[in-house]
């Protein structure tokens, strides 16, 4: 896995912590979290990928695991760049067994964060490009 310098970042520690499957991730977030993912380009259905506060993101997170990430994922890369005043965007490009579709993939995405206080409150991902392995 590369990372770049911004390793120190709040999101790049959650998105360690989120591989690895580390419920202590949740320690890194607010618990008025602003959570969305939504994917370009790609029919799947991403409606419940919101949270509007920690416990919202819990159930996502268990959603996720159970239908999309069944067998986890592995990084590949993060690379965080700061964009000033707790505002980072990171391309997190994973690889893992999706479960929609039953079989191997990899992913590149781009997330906009805001953290404070060391906890991330704010966070929109942009799933690109999922890719059959």
């Amino acid at each position: 896995m590369t990372d770049t310098p911004e390793t120190g970042a709040t999101i790049t520690t959650l998105l360690r912590k989120f591989a690895a499957a580390d419920p202590s991730m949740f320690d890194l977030v607010a618990p008025d979290i602003d959570f969305r993912i939504d994917h370009y380009r790609d029919e799947a259905d991403t409606g419940w990928q919101i949270a509007r506060n920690l416990p919202e993101l819990i159930g996502v997170v268990q959603r996720l695991g159970q239908e999309i990430f069944p067998k986890g994922t592995r990084l590949l890369s993060v690379e965080t760049r700061a964009l000033g005043n707790g505002w980072y965007l990171t391309d997190f490009h994973q690889r893992f067994f999706y479960g929609l579709r039953q079989c191997e993939v990899s992913s590149l995405t781009h997330i906009l964060s805001h953290e404070s206080d060391g906890r991330v409150d704010f966070f929109r991902e942009t799933v690109t490009t999922i890719v059959d392995q």
